[in-house]
């Protein structure tokens, strides 16, 4: 692998570059959620989880559900259900060795989102687990973030990207199928069509 030339090591060299940071971004950063923030996670149908183990590898997980699946339980305290996956729980892992988090929670059409950090912890408790429960199913587990810091992040990944912008999004032609992927990094021994079944029955039969 090519080495760099220009390589950044040290704050000094990077705030010579991109200088500090205003008051107007400094100051917009909270201690806890209040209810801007309320009413944004209340609008949210879906939410970035970034965790990392104890040795420092990280994992970012998307969580989605119908509207608001997250709950505020006060200023300092949310939750997030943790629905059927496949049992990696990669992010359930991470927690439990190093219970700090990250989260971006995005509204479709919104380009503003908004940046939560925190130390996590995997509860059972049933009334926080029956509160999100979707078709009478309750989930096992929930994931209940204690709030550090939270702020709104600007628009200009959105406009640059045109994230929600639908008439500039690129044509999926080419894209390989799930299945694809999963028969060719594992080596599986099943066709494409039968895994792609199996991805099928897995999105009917179990999302809650």
């Amino acid at each position: 692998m090519k080495a760099f030339d220009h390589v950044i090591e040290t704050r000094e060299h990077l705030r010579a570059v991109l200088k500090e940071p205003s008051e107007l971004v400094t100051k917009k950063t909270l201690t806890q959620l209040d209810k801007y923030c309320g009413v944004f996670i209340a609008k949210s149908p879906f939410v970035l989880l970034a965790t990392a183990d104890s040795h420092g590898n990280t994992d970012i997980s998307p969580k989605g559900d119908p509207v608001g699946f997250v709950k505020v339980l006060n200023d300092k305290t949310l939750v997030i259900p943790d629905r059927l996956g496949n049992h990696r729980a990669d992010s359930l892992e991470n927690i439990i060795q190093n219970p700090k988090v990250g989260l971006i929670f995005l509204i479709p059409g919104k380009t503003e989102t908004l940046r939560v950090s925190g130390t996590a912890q995997i509860v059972r408790d049933q009334d926080i687990r029956d509160s999100m429960a979707i078709k009478g199913r309750s989930p096992e587990l929930a994931i209940v973030v204690t709030v550090e810091e939270a702020f709104f992040h600007c628009s200009k990944c959105m406009i640059r990207s045109k994230l929600w912008g639908y008439e500039k999004w690129p044509s999926l032609e080419g894209l390989p199928r799930l299945a694809e992927t999963m028969v060719n990094a594992g080596k599986l021994d099943l066709s494409e069509e039968e895994m792609h079944e199996i991805v099928l029955n897995d999105e009917r039969e179990r999302l809650y």
